[in-house]
């Protein structure tokens, strides 16, 4: 008998179905228009051959061999939960006595789960906040540099994270949305809380509206055939110059906005003098684009009612702070900051849901613990921080100290998915004496753990659903019991805080049950202050979900209206309540790599300078996963060639090379390389590879720095440097390779089956 039960992933709401304890089928949400086509990939990958099926510990670090080992080789010894909880609450205990709570890192970043209260990154920084602190993280590795940034500019991180300009304010009022770095589709199924719908309806229906939108992008695929986008194919990391030879032209022609810039902008002085030099004929030098392009829309701007828009990927690059800095002053120069449907926002083909007309309610979520710790580092500097213990880093003004980091703590993520230059860390790796991991499946950071606790995943639990970006509250019924010995980590990290002595400070006293009683009752109270009278908790249980109050046919948000109407009475939380073309507080850092204003950097690694034969790598997100989750899924496998990721060349950069269509290649630079399947593609620029992330990075020597990735993943090749001293963001698309055909007998994959094992007596 099949049993349907309501649930929610990052890649849509989904109905699970089961048979004898077994997720057999997914079902799209009935109200889902377009569901994401990775829903299906969840029954294979929930029972997947890399599933962690119990307890594991390191045999080196059993042994002793700890800190100063490189990981990544060694086999495993399972254990039983009682002892790996007693065994790791020793280890707990003793590294604060002898090291102090700073020496415990609770970075765990990753997206985890859609589920609010089995959020692994809430559980784990709950449970190490309450036992006395830790060194963490902050800021995203999608957008570090902005979240940095946009506060000294427009004194808000909302203009990329909250709620922008929506697509129905866009559709209604512009006629013309450049977006630099395109506005891919297949972002928009994802989003960190679940959603219910993907911004693509609304986007196409801004299309179908009559918005012209213009991709900016070395990849034609950056925008979808849907969109009729025009395609201006332009150098990776160039588009700051584009932007400024754009300004140039408005400037040359006397039609910049000079009332918005004197009335709601400070440093337009400063700024217009460094434009003289930075013409469309200069500009073509540098981003390939024709100059006679760069003053046409230009031209095409100041005459049609515009958007403008980045994605993130263009601030993870070096010098990344540039292109978000000079859009904000092309928008200023056109003064369509708070116009309806206009001005300039971040990201709405990089995330589900971002421009969808919603409406304010609060969030649901876990209440988190203080961390009586005061030290954190930017998310992207983890190898930083281990290899330089007892140091400082430069970040946004302040000197960070640098903890002698002894353990790390991590918990629903995988930093060797994220991180750059993996080879990199895997040495830094080396420099904790325990590394503990809570985790689902074997991936790399599991590998590379010294104990590995098996976490259900979210089909084996109860859970809500919740995104700000989403008109949805879902439920999550648990679907499937544990599969082996995996528990929920907050049902581990409760038996770890008993054994430490403060249980009931970390469960208040309540089980699973109760904790989402209790999370959706303070979202529910919350809710009626904003107006929305919420169903009580069985009803919503019953149904499914719960639908926020839907936007009024014809309302509409814009962002910045009321500073635009009135910058005196509604100024920006800037230091001057205005739009900070230049921005004081930076330049009296005196930093090298972000000046006062925004400018032209070279990048030091860019087809500018790029030697014979070299390749400028993009990686983007993957169509067939969300970034590595759903990697053992059958729509990833499908798309492999020879079990590798494909990289996607323009023909004639193959033909240079003698490369063709599904042949393995070696990619390769100096930090590393890995192997991965030519996929020929007209609609990439010239001496540009495409790549995406995700695939789980597989040694084909673990543990060994500098080992050929086998699988494909290619943040072997990326740079581990900080796109400035300002916002310390990662720079991973600042990055040249170079191909070759791989000679001789192809190794194994061996990224989904679990590592190897040593059953020994205890």
């Amino acid at each position: 008998m099949s049993e349907i039960r309501p649930h929610a992933a990052h890649w849509g709401f989904f109905d699970a179905v089961t048979e004898n304890g077994r997720l057999v089928a997914v079902r799209p949400f009935a109200r889902d228009p377009a569901p994401p086509a990775l829903i299906a990939s969840t029954p294979a990958t929930v029972h997947s051959p890399a599933r962690i099926d119990r307890p594991y510990i390191r045999k080196g670090w059993l042994e002793g061999r700890r800190r100063g080992h490189l990981r990544g080789g060694d086999p495993f010894v399972p254990v039983s939960w009682d002892r790996v909880t007693r065994l790791l609450a020793e280890e707990i205990a003793r590294t604060r006595a002898e090291h102090g709570d700073a020496a415990i890192f609770g970075g765990s970043y990753g997206w985890s789960s859609a589920g609010r209260f089995h959020h692994a990154k809430s559980q784990l920084q709950r449970f190490l906040g309450l036992g006395g602190g830790y060194t963490t993280s902050i800021n995203a590795y999608s957008y570090a540099t902005a979240q940095a940034l946009m506060p000294h500019i427009l004194g808000t991180n909302e203009v990329f994270l909250g709620r922008m300009t929506d697509w129905a304010a866009i559709a209604r009022h512009a006629r013309l949305m450049l977006c630099f770095g395109g506005l891919a589709a297949k972002n928009g199924e994802v989003t960190s809380g679940g959603a219910s719908v993907s911004y693509g309806p609304n986007m196409r229906a801004a299309a179908a509206a009559g918005v012209r939108m213009v991709n900016i992008s070395p990849y034609r695929g950056d925008a979808e055939a849907a969109l009729g986008a025009e395609w201006v194919p332009i150098r990776p990391g160039t588009d700051a110059a584009m932007m400024l030879a754009m300004m140039r032209h408005i400037v040359a022609l006397g039609r910049e906005d000079r009332a918005f810039l004197a009335t709601h902008c400070v440093g337009w002085e400063r700024l217009r003098p460094t434009l003289e030099a930075r013409t469309p004929e200069w500009a073509e030098g540098v981003t390939g684009v024709p100059a006679g392009t760069i003053r046409a829309l230009a031209e095409r701007c100041l005459d049609n009612p515009t958007m403008l828009t980045a994605a993130w990927s263009l601030q993870r690059a070096e010098f990344g702070e540039q292109p978000y800095w000079a859009l904000v002053a092309l928008a200023a120069v056109l003064g369509s900051i708070g116009k309806p449907g206009q001005g300039v926002a971040f990201g709405y083909g990089s995330s589900g849901g971002i421009g969808n007309p919603r409406r304010e309610l609060p969030g649901l979520s876990l209440p988190p613990a203080r961390n009586p710790v005061p030290h954190f580092i930017p998310v992207g500097r983890i190898a930083e921080l281990l290899e330089r213990p007892g140091g400082t880093l430069f970040y946004n003004g302040r000197e960070l100290p640098l903890p002698d980091i002894r353990m790390i703590f991590w918990a629903g993520g995988n930093p060797f998915h994220h991180h750059q230059d993996l080879n990199r860390l895997l040495r830094a790796w080396a420099h904790p004496e325990t590394i503990v991991v809570s985790e689902p499946w074997w991936t790399a950071v599991a590998r590379h753990a010294d104990i590995v606790l098996p976490a259900t995943t979210t089909l084996e639990r109860n859970d809500i659903a919740h995104s700000s970006r989403d008109r949805f509250l879902r439920a999550m019924h648990q679907a499937i019991p544990p599969q082996g010995q995996a528990r929920n980590d907050h049902d581990a990290f409760a038996d770890l805080a008993d054994a430490l002595g403060y249980r009931e400070r970390f469960t208040e006293q309540r089980d699973e049950g109760a904790w989402l009683r209790h999370l959706y009752a303070r979202w529910r109270a919350a809710s009626a202050k904003f107006g929305f009278d919420a169903p009580d908790f069985e009803r919503f249980w019953a149904e499914g979900h719960v639908e926020m109050p839907p936007i009024a046919p014809g309302e509409e948000h814009t962002q910045f209206a009321e500073f635009r109407a009135d910058p005196e009475a509604h100024p920006l939380d800037t230091p001057s309540g205005r739009v900070e073309l230049f921005s004081e507080t930076i330049a009296a850092m005196k930093l090298p790599d972000c000046p006062g204003l925004p400018c032209w950097l070279p990048p030091r690694e860019s087809l500018l300078h790029a030697a014979p034969r070299e390749l400028h790598l993009l990686s983007q997100q993957p169509p067939t996963r969300l970034h590595s989750q759903l990697d053992p899924g059958p729509i990833a496998a499908a798309d492999k060639i020879q079990g590798r990721e494909p990289i996607r060349l323009h023909p004639e950069d193959a033909a240079e090379r003698g490369l063709v269509e599904g042949q393995v290649v070696r990619v390769f630079n100096a930090r590393g390389a890995c192997l991965a399947g030519v996929r020929l593609d007209p609609g990439l620029m010239r001496g540009v590879a495409l790549l995406a992330t995700g695939a789980w990075f597989d040694p084909l020597e673990p543990g060994v720095p500098g080992a050929l990735c086998v699988h494909g993943n290619p943040n072997v090749l990326t740079p581990d440097v900080p796109t400035s001293a300002l916002t310390q963001g990662v720079s991973a698309q600042s990055c040249l390779v170079r191909v070759e055909p791989w000679e001789g007998p192809l190794p194994p994959v061996r990224a989904h089956v679990p590592p190897r094992i040593e059953e020994i007596a205890a």
